[in-house]
């Protein structure tokens, strides 16, 4: 397990490598932040954390198996990552981050995951414009 990276992982770079193409800047690995998201893009609110299936108990997936021996020990951790996922993702929500999970088995294939980082950034881009329309016209937002 020693082994094991939590950042600069290679799904990570992918992830941010897409991004940077999009032409998206951001931040990495803020650790003032609830779950020290990978990546953190401040102008829209928005952070990402790409997860392994494995780790992070991807629902439906493959590779969220259970290992054969010491299945107590691997519950319990697995519901401890579960629990604390939800929580630190529930913590960003209540303070206002939009908050996106890419699972390692998405980036395989980049075209749609890049689909899908564009259109959920698009749509906070889309959300920050209406805040700022509405700023600037001294409508009140609901």
């Amino acid at each position: 397990m020693s082994r094991i990276r939590d950042r600069d992982t290679g799904p990570e770079m992918t992830v941010r490598r897409i991004l940077h193409r999009l032409g998206y800047r951001f931040r990495l690995h803020r650790r003032d932040m609830p779950g020290k998201p990978d990546i953190v893009l401040t102008k829209f609110n928005t952070v990402i954390f790409v997860q392994g299936c494995f780790w992070h108990r991807h629902p439906g997936c493959q590779y969220a198996y259970m290992p054969k021996t010491r299945t107590e020990f691997w519950e319990r951790k697995f519901q401890e990552t579960v629990a604390r996922d939800a929580r630190n993702s529930q913590q960003l929500r209540d303070s206002g981050w939009k908050v996106l999970y890419v699972w390692e088995r998405e980036v395989k294939d980049t075209q749609k995951l890049a689909e899908k980082l564009n259109l959920f950034l698009r749509k906070a881009v889309t959300g920050v414009q209406e805040v700022l329309t509405a700023a600037g016209t001294g409508k009140q937002q609901d």
